[in-house]
């Protein structure tokens, strides 16, 4: 499997728990910082299959940048994974096209099987 993932978190800790679980699984993995990097490179990168990204992050939050990106005609699955359950949120994430939402903290298989399902 070579499908390339983009990790959108601004936790350091939470990418690399989440590039460990999905490379391990066989996936590439790229990470973006907070959503204006995240944005950056789905705009660039056409070879990004899906997108997991945080909610709450500085200078451009996830939903931000999932609405951005969508303007933009980016059409790339995106998974939420964050501590936000919110329904409003998860409302407003899914009329902006999110695919899923996990909250942490995650399962590593919960969360690989969701990326192979948003990647087939």
């Amino acid at each position: 499997m070579s499908k390339k993932i983009l990790i959108v978190d601004d936790s350091a800790t939470v990418r690399q728990q989440v590039g460990m679980a999905l490379s391990g699984a066989g996936f590439a993995v790229l990470e973006a910082v907070d959503g204006v990097d995240g944005a950056t490179q789905l705009t660039s990168d056409g070879s990004i299959g899906l997108v997991i990204c945080d909610v709450n992050m500085p200078r451009m939050n996830g939903l931000e940048m999932l609405e951005k990106v969508r303007g933009e005609g980016v059409s790339v699955p995106v998974l939420m994974l964050t501590t936000e359950g919110d329904p409003v949120l998860v409302a407003r994430a899914k009329s902006a096209g999110a695919k899923g939402w996990i909250v942490k903290p995650f399962n590593p298989v919960a969360l690989v099987a969701a990326a192979k399902k948003l990647c087939a």
